[in-house]
């Protein structure tokens, strides 16, 4: 139930008082405006002051942890093919949020590749080399070496990293306004030491 205090009321409380029902209002507001389960940039926090002494680091294991255990419970859900799409769909919010916040996207190919280059790895999302570019159709092929997503898996036989697929796609997209379907072709699961991927202007 709320309440609503007149003119009145308002005008008779103290300051830290009327401090506190700003707050709240504030915080009522938010809720109904928007939640945890719509993704902002700004929403993930500031991790280096909220974690103290803990860190901004974590142990990879912790990730996958969440990450495999989240594709378990939507493949059991809705099937792998449809999990897959979700993790590329996540995978593409995420890379282009990524792009948006932590790159300069009015540079050249080259100078824009390299800063790339060095965000995956001051991140720890992995090595990045550019094997191939097409500048008449935006085609490419790149791979990533100790991906953070499937480095040290066990071999299955298969490419995992639909995650990266959407997240690299979601990049491209954000650098060149062109909607990219980006496919591992190599894995770490499927026996290669890098994951490889083509990207495809669609």
């Amino acid at each position: 139930m709320l309440y609503y205090l007149s003119t009145d009321t308002w005008g008779c409380l103290s300051s830290p008082l009327r401090k506190k029902v700003e707050i709240m209002e504030n915080v009522f507001k938010r809720s109904s405006e928007e939640t945890h389960n719509v993704f902002k940039w700004e929403n993930l926090g500031d991790v280096k002051e909220g974690r103290g002494d803990l860190g901004e680091d974590m142990p990879v294991l912790v990730y996958r942890l969440m990450q495999f255990t989240m594709l378990d419970i939507l493949t059991k859900q809705y099937g792998s093919d449809k999990a897959n799409d979700l993790f590329r769909d996540a995978g593409f919010l995420a890379g282009k949020e990524f792009a948006q916040a932590v790159l300069d996207l009015n540079v050249n190919l080259d100078n824009f590749v390299a800063n790339l280059q060095q965000a995956l790895e001051d991140y720890r999302i992995g090595i990045l080399r550019m094997e191939a570019f097409d500048s008449e159709t935006g085609n490419l092929t790149l791979t990533v070496g100790q991906d953070l997503d499937c480095s040290g898996l066990p071999i299955t036989n298969e490419t995992v990293c639909n995650y990266d697929e959407g997240f690299i796609a979601g990049i491209l997209n954000a650098y060149t306004g062109k909607n990219y379907e980006v496919r591992e072709v190599d894995c770490w699961a499927n026996g290669d030491r890098v994951c490889r991927f083509d990207g495809i202007v669609i």
